[in-house]
């Protein structure tokens, strides 16, 4: 199970290591969606302040979202994902390993540019480290949740609406406690309790969200 497990890991990091077209164009549409949005709107340096946290998180959403098309196609079309519903070893263990390789090569990017965008829009810096930890908890329950809905219309025509229509509702949770951890932090509320739920949601995420994937995937295969 472990040889399995780095061995799926690996191979879909080299994959992701070969497209790093595909990773700087989520990376600069996150950039976009989070530096442009200064330039179009013609507010004071408080009301910016205000709204950062929910245009930080807003710019992950739609980033991750943009992702899932191709998160299991390209197994799909090469046959590498019927092996793998066809292989003795457990699915679940294969999804958590494609899942983990997916984020350190695309979620982990928004960890690392998420408070560099946030100096450009007045963030002080001691709010950057609880940015920074509600990023790493918040990326990873979004690649797990979205990977469910991209396995369950991974042979569906015109996926991608119906993608964002059934993950959009399930993000809401983290859209609504990673900002608010952000906002609570800037103007010196309490945020804990907040970045608990997210520790929460990110666990339930990876130690349940492998099985949900795996069954998706054996249902959206044979759709």
């Amino acid at each position: 199970m472990g040889r399995v497990f780095w061995a799926v890991f690996r191979r879909d990091l080299a994959i992701a290591g070969r497209q790093r077209g595909v990773l700087v164009h989520q990376l600069l549409f996150f950039v976009l969606v989070v530096a442009l949005f200064p330039l179009g709107t013609n507010t004071d340096q408080a009301v910016l302040l205000a709204v950062a946290p929910a245009v930080l998180w807003m710019g992950v959403l739609l980033s991750v979202l943009l992702s899932l098309n191709g998160l299991f196609q390209t197994d799909h079309e090469d046959g590498t994902l019927a092996q793998y519903l066809l292989s003795s070893e457990p699915l679940a263990v294969i999804a958590l390993a494609k899942m983990i390789a997916h984020w350190l090569a695309s979620g982990a990017l928004f960890v690392v540019a998420g408070p560099v965008l946030m100096l450009m829009l007045g963030v002080p810096l001691d709010v950057l480290p609880v940015m920074m930890l509600t990023l790493g908890l918040g990326t990873p329950t979004l690649v797990f949740i979205g990977a469910i809905a991209a396995a369950l219309t991974l042979r569906l025509p015109r996926a991608g609406l119906l993608l964002g229509l059934l993950v959009f509702p399930l993000y809401v949770p983290v859209l609504i406690f990673g900002s608010g951890v952000i906002r609570g932090a800037i103007v010196g509320l309490p945020y804990a309790g907040a970045v608990y739920v997210m520790a929460a949601l990110c666990v339930l995420a990876i130690t349940l969200g492998p099985w949900a994937i795996a069954a998706a995937l054996r249902i959206g295969f044979d759709a």
